[in-house]
């Protein structure tokens, strides 16, 4: 009896997250179906950090823009992932392929610790951006493999771009394998903070949509080109409501704001 009532306790929180709460037991061990799930989900995880995305594809998907595709200095995945520092930088042979501006944006697709993440979302939310930025310059998105949020200052310095947007695969969890993330930053050059960046994250079917994440970057672009910085000095407070955003204040009053950090570095 004791065993059902906390089960019905649990109950009441379980939908309310995605953690593994309220697991249950069989003897002083989980139910073998829990056991199963968390294998799932380990495996899931470890398919995102180590598979590969289709750029391919992926630049079919985002037609009629223009796209080029360029690798960072980290010659294969196990170097990426015991080299953090090489996927920041851009492989030498990659620099004359980037076409030189000036542009108002140039937008990354890197692959990140999550390959599927970038599959499934980034085209999407790259589409639903566009008509919120009109009379944009925006440069030919470059889709980097082996890549780290900072390879894009060092693409957008080369590209005289005064903005770039990263959009990258996070790093996997347990509950969620396939989420992406955006990273904004104003003036990019090579050594730039993290505090000089803002962040989305979480998008993915369980989390962020799209369509609210193209919305809430947009209005961070906008505001961002107004002011001419980024970071922890530009107080994120876009409208709520999809498809009520509004063009920068001529007055805003930029605060201070935490810097979400999910990505990796």
């Amino acid at each position: 009896m004791a065993s059902r009532a906390a089960d019905r306790v649990w109950l009441r929180f379980k939908h309310l997250t995605r953690a593994r709460i309220g697991l249950g037991r069989v003897g002083d061990a989980l139910p073998t179906k829990r056991l199963l799930e968390f294998a799932e989900a380990h495996g899931a995880a470890r398919d995102a950090v180590y598979g590969a995305v289709d750029f391919a594809t992926l630049a079919g998907q985002l037609l009629p823009l223009q796209s080029v595709t360029v690798r960072s200095a980290a010659p294969d995945r196990a170097t990426y992932l015991r080299r953090p520092d090489l996927g920041r930088r851009l492989a030498g042979e990659c620099r004359a392929a980037l076409p030189t501006g000036p542009f108002d944006v140039v937008f990354v697709i890197a692959d990140g610790l999550s390959a599927s993440a970038v599959q499934a979302q980034a085209a999407g939310v790259i589409r639903a951006l566009l008509p919120q930025l009109p009379g944009w310059r925006i440069a030919p998105v470059v889709l980097a493999a082996q890549a780290r949020v900072a390879l894009g200052d060092e693409i957008a310095a080369a590209m005289r771009a005064s903005m770039v947007v990263v959009l990258i695969g996070e790093r996997p969890g347990l509950s969620v394998a396939n989420s992406l993330g955006l990273y904004l930053t104003q003036a990019p050059r090579v050594g730039c903070r993290d505090s000089e960046r803002n962040c989305i994250s979480n998008v993915h079917g369980d989390g962020l949509t799209q369509e609210l994440a193209a919305e809430k970057l947009a209005w961070l672009m906008q505001q961002s080109r107004l002011l001419g910085f980024s970071g922890v000095a530009l107080k994120e407070d876009a409208p709520l409501t999809l498809g009520a955003a509004e063009p920068p204040s001529e007055s805003p009053q930029p605060l201070q704001r935490k810097v979400d950090h999910d990505g990796p570095p």
